[in-house]
């Protein structure tokens, strides 16, 4: 398998040859578990580690490679790999860090689309279909809505959701699929380009691996049912893979998740709630927070009916987030400071004392 079929570029290359990384191989991990992974190279693939003064050096937990990145490494052995550096991301899809406040989650890197992957029959929500897009938006990345498992309800309430979504959101592909007909696949498939890079985002239970499986002509990964108990999905997937399909096409599947909160989203939340900001330029005020202010033309086209008001409240819940995810990075930022400050004290006290 050549580079190039796994998505590598000119510009790429021209970074590997400007920092005279000529002597290393180049890969991309495919897989991780618990910071060791897997990189597929011209030669194969490799278990990999990274030096110890990338991880000295990382600030964050963001600077450690993920699922597509792009890496430099020496070989070792048959199937053994040190990762060197990490090569600059054109896309970072990421959210805050499940119990760890104030830190990012990289979901995948390097990625061109994201399927955003929801079941018509139990799992369809659009307020989290708007935090999908967000973190689509605020990562560089094209986002396609996938709607499955559409032989379990009617045709009517499947045209009654398509429509509900287009109302609420604009320009973005919709596709309709079923996991057990086929139908609808003919039209996806179409939209799966050779050398580009797809992610599935979505919760457990909403037929991502039957998805994978059916767009790869394969049985690739396991598939489970929804719980009778909980009505939840099931983890199946348990890591980030990266899986290169017949056509060419770069699958990443990832683990369903229950939580998605945005970090870095300020240029996300512009974009996917452009009705908002564009109603903000008449508000009385600039610095208006459209919450209970006098001349406020977004709480004025609410009244009015002229802005849903579901779409004004998941908008309004979400710029709370941001701003407390914020808040507690500046904080995070400033203990940290504060901490290397008393180490660097402690460490020239130390040195007075010698002398």
């Amino acid at each position: 398998m050549k580079l190039e079929d796994l998505g590598y570029t000119d510009a790429l290359e021209n970074f590997r040859c400007e920092n005279k990384l000529q002597d290393f191989d180049i890969g991309r991990i495919v897989a991780e578990h618990k910071e060791r992974y897997i990189v597929k190279t011209e030669h194969g693939d490799y278990e990999a580690e990274i030096t110890g003064n990338l991880r000295f050096s990382a600030k964050g937990r963001e600077d450690f490679p993920a699922v597509g990145d792009w890496v430099a490494i020496t070989l070792y052995d048959s199937d053994f790999s040190i990762i060197h550096k990490v090569l600059p991301r054109f896309s970072t899809i990421s959210r805050q860090a499940v119990g760890h406040f104030g830190e990012i989650q990289i979901i995948a890197t390097n990625i061109d689309y994201a399927l955003l992957v929801q079941a018509a029959d139990r799992d369809f929500n659009i307020n989290r279909l708007e935090r999908y897009l967000t973190i689509c938006y605020s990562s560089n990345v094209n986002p396609i809505i996938v709607l499955t498992k559409t032989d379990l309800i009617t045709d009517d309430l499947k045209d009654d959701i398509v429509a509900r979504i287009r109302q609420r959101i604009k320009n973005i592909p919709v596709f309709t699929i079923s996991n057990e007909t086929q139908a609808g696949y003919e039209d996806l498939k179409k939209m799966i380009q050779k050398g580009k890079t797809f992610c599935f985002l979505g919760s457990s239970g909403v037929g991502k691996s039957s998805l994978l499986n059916n767009l790869a002509g394969r049985n690739l990964m396991k598939t489970n049912t929804i719980s009778s108990s909980t009505n939840k999905g099931r983890h199946v997937t348990s890591h980030r893979e990266l899986i290169v399909l017949e056509n060419g096409g770069i699958l990443i599947d990832n683990p369903g998740m229950r939580e998605v909160g945005v970090a870095d989203a300020a240029q996300g939340l512009e974009t996917t709630f452009d009705l908002i900001f564009d109603l903000s330029k008449n508000c009385k005020f600039k610095d208006c927070t459209h919450t209970s202010e006098i001349g406020c033309a977004v709480l004025q086209a609410v009244d009015e009916g002229n802005l849903d008001a579901a779409l004004y409240e998941n908008y309004m819940k979400m710029e709370r987030e941001k701003k407390h995810f914020e808040s507690t990075v500046a904080e995070r930022r400033k203990k940290e400071k504060s901490f290397g400050k008393m180490v660097k004290d402690y460490k020239n006290l130390k040195k007075k004392n010698k002398e």
